[in-house]
């Protein structure tokens, strides 16, 4: 079975956002960190070179295919921030009504800036998306 790529490290956060050469996703970066930390009670982290991730939990896919990922995350990519806070489930789209100005992957969402949606909105789904992983999978607790 392949090893599984992307892992939690413990690179700085805030030294990564720091590298940021926009203005306004340092900003947005900083005001998800806290929007996703109020959500999950867990602080962020870094999950590979490039998303901040908060909380995790451990999977098992049908194939055999396991591993770690967290509850929610973001990564301040250069054309857009991506947001790994939808589960991408057909049952859960009604969650994006009145989301905003956004595009989407299968089960991540791309926006620009944090203007563009409506926070009341993301809250909502953050908090589905929390409920549907921690019924579905494993929830991690590590030592602090």
């Amino acid at each position: 079975m392949a090893k599984v790529k992307t892992q939690f490290t413990a690179d700085d956060v805030y030294a990564y956002i720091d590298e940021i050469d926009n203005e306004q996703k340092k900003k947005d970066s900083l005001a998800l960190i806290e929007l996703m930390e109020e959500a999950t009670g867990e602080p962020a982290i870094m999950f590979g070179p490039s998303i901040i991730g908060f909380g995790q939990y451990h999977y098992v896919y049908p194939t055999g295919h396991r591993g770690d990922a967290p509850l929610l995350g973001f990564s301040p990519r250069k054309a857009a921030i991506s947001l790994y806070v939808f589960t991408g489930c057909e049952e859960h789209k009604h969650l994006l009504e009145g989301f905003g100005k956004f595009k989407m992957g299968k089960a991540c969402i791309y926006i620009k800036k944090l203007e563009d949606i409506n926070i009341g909105v993301l809250k909502n789904m953050m908090k589905e998306s929390i409920a549907f992983i921690s019924d579905k999978y494993e929830r991690i607790h590590p030592e602090k």
